[in-house]
């Protein structure tokens, strides 16, 4: 499992707004591809709450695997505009 903590993403907007799903996704992707080297596609669904503990099933897909694997995504710090996330890689691929 790949797990990495502590990347900020920026909100647009008031600290109070939720961030996107795409503005989650896009920080899932560059932590994920500066850690492990391999740029993958995230999605996450739309709209999680700028709250501590809030938590989003994403999917993430490797290029070059034709594989998905799920990815959860969690909210460990909200600071003003700036959300500090944890993000885990499930170990198996989906399906």
């Amino acid at each position: 499992m790949i797990a990495l903590v502590g990347a900020g993403l920026v909100l647009t907007g008031c600290g109070a707004d939720p961030a996107t799903g795409a503005q989650v996704a896009a920080e899932a992707e560059r932590m994920l591809e500066e850690r492990t080297g391999v740029a993958s596609e995230v999605r996450c669904p739309a709209e999680p709450a700028a709250e501590v503990g809030v938590e989003l099933r994403c999917v993430l897909a490797p290029e070059g695997e034709g594989q998905e694997y799920g990815v959860t995504v969690r909210v460990t710090a909200v600071d003003g505009d700036v959300l500090d996330l944890d993000v885990q890689v499930d170990d198996e691929p989906t399906g």
